[in-house]
C-alpha cells in the first residue's frame, strides 16, 4: 500500500464483503516459528495458497526469522502482502515484533492486514494497540476511523477522523473519509465543508486506485449516493474538472436524482443545464427510467388475477 497506504473509503466503493478467512485447519504442514520449528496448523485458504509454485519461489527466499534484523522481516511481510499471502505476512510482521521492530509502525500494518482478511475486530484490536503506544500518529487513527466506519459505527468513525485531520490537517484522504462519514450520518453541511476541503488539497483524491488495501464499504442509499455525487460535480465544476463533473453529474443521475430540476435552482451548475452533455446525460436517464416503468407495466400485465 505505497507503502502502507491510509485507507479510503468512498460511497462508490462496492457493498462489504463480509467473509472471514477459513479456519478449518490441516495439519499435514510445518513452518518455522521464531526460536522454536514447531506444528503449526494452516488454514484451508493458506494451504490453498501454499499449494502454488508462486509459493514455492517464495518460500526459497525467506530470511530466517532467528537472525534476520526487523526490518529486513518486516519489508518481507510488506512483500507478502503484496503478493496475496496475508496470513504468512502476519507470522513476519510479528517476527519482526518479537525482533525488537517498530511496534506502532507493525501493529499498524498487522491491522491494515487484519482488515484486508475482513477480519474487523481483530484490525480494530490491533488499531487500538498502535494508539495506545501513540496517541499522535494520524495514520492509526484514520485507519481505526475505517474499520469502525465499515463495521456500520459511523459516529465512532467521525470521532477517529477528526483526531486524524486534529494531528495533521493536509492530507486530503482523512477529509474524504470524514466527508463519506457525514454523508452516511446524514450531515450533508460537514460532508460539503469536508469534501471542499478535500478536493482542495488533492483533486484526485476521489480517483485513487487502492493496491493491497483496496477495501470494500456498504455502500449508502440511492439518494445519499445521489447527494454525494451531486456535491463532488459541485466541487469539480468549480475546479474547472469538467470531465470529472459530468461524470459525477452521471452518477447522481443514476442514483435517481432529477438533475433537470437540481440544476434550475443551483447557482454553481445551473449554468450547464443547456451543454449538450449535460442533456444527454438528462435524456439518458429520463430514458432508462421510462423504459424501467415500461418493463414493469408489462409484467404487471403479464401476471394472471388470482383466484377469489
Amino acid at each position: 500500500m505505497r507503502p502502507l497506504p491510509r485507507t479510503l473509503i468512498t460511497p462508490f466503493l462496492q457493498g462489504a464483503i463480509l467473509l472471514f478467512t477459513a479456519s478449518i485447519s490441516t495439519p499435514a504442514k510445518t513452518q518455522t516459528t521464531l526460536g522454536t520449528q514447531q506444528q503449526i496448523p494452516l488454514t484451508i485458504t493458506r494451504a490453498r495458497l501454499h499449494d502454488s509454485d508462486q509459493w514455492r519461489d517464495v518460500e526459497r527466499h525467506l530470511p530466517d526469522p532467528n537472525t534476520a534484523t526487523p526490518k529486513v522481516l518486516e519489508q518481507q511481510a510488506d512483500i507478502l502482502r503484496a503478493r496475496r499471502f496475508p496470513e504468512d505476512a502476519l507470522d513476519f510482521y510479528r517476527y519482526a515484533l518479537a525482533r525488537g521492530g517498530d511496534r506502532v509502525a507493525l501493529a499498524n500494518k498487522i491491522g491494515l492486514t487484519q482488515l484486508e482478511m475482513k477480519n474487523f475486530h481483530l484490525a480494530e484490536v490491533s488499531f487500538r494497540s498502535a494508539i495506545k503506544l501513540n496517541k499522535k500518529n494520524a495514520e492509526v487513527w484514520n485507519n481505526l476511523g475505517a474499520v469502525q466506519f465499515i463495521g456500520g459505527s459511523a459516529s465512532s468513525a467521525i470521532s477517529s477522523y477528526k483526531r486524524a485531520i486534529k494531528l495533521n490537517k493536509h492530507e486530503a484522504v482523512y477529509h474524504a473519509n470524514l466527508a463519506t462519514a457525514y454523508f452516511d450520518t446524514k450531515n450533508f453541511d460537514g460532508a460539503r465543508k469536508e469534501l471542499a476541503v478535500a478536493m482542495k488539497l488533492d483533486p484526485s483524491v476521489f480517483n485513487r486506485k487502492e493496491g493491497t488495501g483496496g477495501l470494500e464499504a456498504r455502500v449508502l442509499s440511492s439518494e445519499e449516493r445521489a447527494r454525494f455525487s451531486y456535491e463532488m460535480a459541485k466541487l469539480y465544476a468549480q475546479n474547472g474538472i469538467e470531465d470529472q463533473m459530468l461524470h459525477s453529474l452521471a452518477m447522481a443521475s443514476e442514483a435517481g436524482m432529477d438533475l433537470n430540476r437540481e440544476l434550475r435552482k443551483d447557482p454553481i451548475l445551473g449554468k450547464y443545464l443547456t451543454d449538450p452533455r449535460v442533456l444527454v446525460i438528462i435524456q439518458n436517464a429520463e430514458l432508462l427510467r421510462a423504459g424501467h416503468s415500461a418493463e414493469m407495466n408489462t409484467a404487471a400485465r403479464s401476471v394472471p388475477p388470482l383466484k377469489p
